[in-house]
């Protein structure tokens, strides 16, 4: 008979009795080495929370005015070089509409109060009134995947327009808007203009001038529409003139009544429906003299520089 597995259980106590004397040594005859305690758990720092991306403000950017402001497109640039966009302000979403789902569509409430506080926001930031001048004022959100993973940011965008007509498009510019409006003539306000008609006796173009320079038209301020719908008819268009026509009484300080229409007319530019539907009811004003030919400004210039013409 082989006697090869008698042998091979007789090795293995030897064998086990020495890794068990290895093991005692190293358990009560080995210290740690100096500054090591031996735990490997105690010498880490607690990870924080996650924060998301929060965009900066007073900060000017190269791209153009997006409603949705995505994470990889966000690009400042120092305010000295050319820009499109400022951010004049950052802010958190308030509640109920920081609760929602998805970020406040723009008929919404939350929509509508953060557009109000953008346009105080702007105001304080440039100096004056931004209507008074070529500015116009937006918000950026963030897209529906960054509010899904829990951002409630938006930023009050401020840009300048290359004319007060609708179709006046984006100027890239060098330098900040802060403060713009407290310049003692700043080349942003609104001033005189000199209209021009289509074939179909619109208004056309409507370039700026000098009201030193022959001009037949003149910003008059802003007249809000408070409650009234965005116009459509002539009937809806009527009030918006009426009320301009009150603003033009005032600056040139003639009488606001039924000989006013014979004055002058009238032009009423409120911002576009989009605008409208978060709240906006500024409606910027303009005297118009069809066939005057202007060189100074009719601001306090009285009836005599604007007489009633019947025809």
């Amino acid at each position: 008979m082989r006697h090869l597995p008698r042998l091979r259980r007789a090795r293995r106590g030897p064998v086990a009795a020495a890794l068990s004397l290895l093991t005692l040594a190293v358990l009560t005859g080995c210290g740690n080495p100096a500054g090591v305690d031996g735990n490997l758990t105690d010498g880490w720092a607690a990870i924080g929370a996650p924060t998301g991306f929060i965009p900066g403000a007073e900060t000017c950017h190269l791209g153009n005015f997006a409603v949705s402001g995505p994470r990889d497109t966000y690009e400042e640039v120092d305010c000295k070089l050319k820009h499109r966009t400022e951010t004049v302000y950052v802010g958190s979403y308030p509640s109920p509409a920081a609760e929602a789902p998805d970020p406040p569509a723009p008929d919404s409430a939350g929509a509508r109060a953060v557009y109000r506080i953008c346009d105080a926001k702007t105001t304080a930031y440039v100096g004056g009134p931004w209507r008074t001048a070529r500015l116009w004022i937006g918000v950026t959100q963030p897209t529906r995947a960054a509010w899904a993973g829990g951002a409630r940011w938006y930023r009050c965008e401020v840009l300048v327009s290359s004319s007060v007509e609708d179709d006046g498009g984006l100027v890239q510019r060098v330098g900040t808007l802060r403060n713009a409006l407290l310049e003692p003539v700043s080349p942003l306000l609104l001033t005189c203009y000199g209209v021009l008609l289509d074939k179909n006796g619109k208004i056309g173009t409507m370039p700026a001038a000098p009201c030193s320079a022959k001009h037949n038209a003149e910003f008059v301020g802003v007249w809000e529409a408070r409650n009234l719908g965005y116009p459509d008819t002539a009937k809806e268009w009527d009030k918006f003139h009426t009320g301009c026509r009150s603003l033009i009484a005032a600056y040139v300080q003639v009488p606001d009544d039924d000989d006013l229409q014979f004055r002058a007319g009238v032009i009423s530019l409120p911002g576009g429906s989009d605008v409208w539907e978060l709240g906006d009811r500024g409606v910027r004003c303009y005297l118009w003299l069809d066939a005057a030919s202007l060189t100074a400004s009719l601001k306090g210039a009285g009836a005599k520089a604007m007489p009633v013409q019947y025809q």
